[in-house]
């Protein structure tokens, strides 16, 4: 079992803050744990944007504070993400995010991020794994 708090992820190599300087994020759980999914509480800055595209990920956002504009590069559709709305990024959609406020969301990337990860000039995260440990 694992128990850990935002608190104590603070300051670590958990905690990721981006190059743009448009986000950070504490990375709860990754693929070193090896469970299939990894786990991160995200805030975007109010007043920026950041544009992405997760070419080898799945991601399901929940916003839990502030509001956003996210549009989806593809079709040029926007939707107002608020508290209590999730959007599932299930066809690997280029987006971009505008927050309005200060946005914390908690998101669940599969497969698992190893907490290494920025965006790229393409706004892709990079597929980077593990390496897997040999039994005895």
């Amino acid at each position: 079992m694992i128990v850990r708090s935002l608190k104590e992820i603070e300051g670590t190599d958990r905690h990721v803050r981006a190059a743009s300087g448009t986000w950070e994020s504490k990375r709860i759980v990754l693929a070193k744990e090896r469970v299939g999914f990894s786990l991160h509480e995200t805030t975007l800055y109010a007043g920026t944007e950041t544009s992405m595209w997760y070419a080898h990920h799945i991601e399901a956002v929940l916003c839990v504070e502030g509001e956003a504009e996210l549009t989806n590069e593809e079709t040029g559709e926007t939707h107002l993400i608020a508290p209590g709305t999730m959007y599932l990024l299930d066809g690997h959609e280029r987006h971009t995010l505008r927050p309005r406020t200060d946005f914390r969301c908690v998101c669940v990337f599969n497969p698992p991020v190893t907490g290494r990860e920025d965006h790229d000039e393409n706004g892709v995260y990079p597929l980077l794994t593990e390496p897997t440990t040999e039994g005895p």
